[in-house]
């Protein structure tokens, strides 16, 4: 049975690292839709199986009061990534982000695992969900083979880092050099009907850069953003929240092709706008966001 939560809310999911335990003791007064566990680039190569201690306590002791727990493993280049995937099952993580994905083979091997554990560990078959990484060229490229690799992958991700390197350039902040990669995993992820997320934003002195960024990837499509430090999350829940316009316009469009479509009517006006069927799942959507966001209370 496929785990629900694949579609849940994700604008925000930061970045903390599991060798240090003060960081992930209490990361959930912040609010962030997700927490990411990081066993992999934060942490030293010595000190990796100190942060899977660290790690598996948190997630069997600490209540995170419905932040998701992801976490992000070493590598499948990496002696690591066994031992990982074995410690997120058994301390009962909601899932698993798979770094530098390049193929749809490297997910298939991760959800094997994944499988083997909920097995040995006696969890509910397809609990463990799956994100992927996409931090290359080639990644980028087998974007959409990789959304369609698993029932269990809710979305993919872009680490600009990585992948401007593999570029041979650098993120200047205007975002030209990501472009073909954000359009291109969006379509991507769209088309698989999966979350699509955009990478992080480390100029903490710059905050207005950081909101026009946000605003730009949610323009785009993206469902939310990485992110690195607790300052940035108001900021994205306030973009992804749909203003009062916005979810009045929807509530219309919504209850206007309710009413139409058992009158067999197929076009119609809503506040002077041409409008059809196909605005519906959009306007579903806003509602959706403004409830999960707390600032709607109607029924849709």
């Amino acid at each position: 049975m496929m785990n629900s939560n694949k579609k849940r809310l994700r604008r925000s999911m930061m970045f903390l690292n599991c060798q240090k335990p003060g960081l992930i003791k209490d990361p959930y007064i912040y609010k962030p839709d997700s927490i990411m566990l990081d066993l992999e680039d934060a942490v030293a190569e010595g000190e990796k199986d100190a942060a899977r201690y660290s790690l598996f306590h948190a997630l069997q002791e600490i209540d995170y009061h419905g932040v998701e727990r992801v976490v992000r493993i070493n590598g499948l280049d990496t002696p690591h990534w066994r031992e990982d995937v074995r410690v997120c099952v058994a301390g009962g993580a909601d899932a698993i982000r798979i770094p530098k994905v390049e193929s749809a083979e490297d997910v298939k091997r991760i959800e094997a695992a994944v499988e083997e554990d909920e097995k040995a560990f006696a969890k509910e078959p397809g609990s463990m969900l799956l994100m992927a990484a996409l931090e290359s060229a080639m990644g980028v490229m087998k974007a959409l083979d990789i959304c369609e690799a698993s029932e269990r992958l809710f979305g993919i991700a872009l680490s600009g880092g990585d992948y401007t390197k593999d570029l041979q350039t650098v993120i200047t902040g205007g975002g030209v050099e990501l472009a073909g990669a954000r359009q291109h995993m969006i379509i991507a992820a769209r088309a698989a009907k999966v979350q699509c997320f955009d990478t992080v934003y480390t100029n903490l002195d710059d905050m207005e850069g950081f909101k026009k960024e946000v605003q730009m990837i949610k323009m785009m499509g993206f469902d939310g953003k990485s992110l690195v430090n607790p300052r940035q999350i108001s900021i994205v829940h306030d973009v992804y929240t749909p203003t009062e316009k916005e979810i009045i316009f929807s509530e219309k469009i919504v209850k206007e092709i309710d009413e139409k479509k058992a009158q067999g009517i197929g076009v119609f006006t809503v506040d002077g706008k041409m409008i059809d069927i196909a605005f519906y799942d959009g306007a579903k959507r806003v509602l959706e966001l403004a409830k999960a966001s707390g600032v709607y209370k109607g029924d849709m």
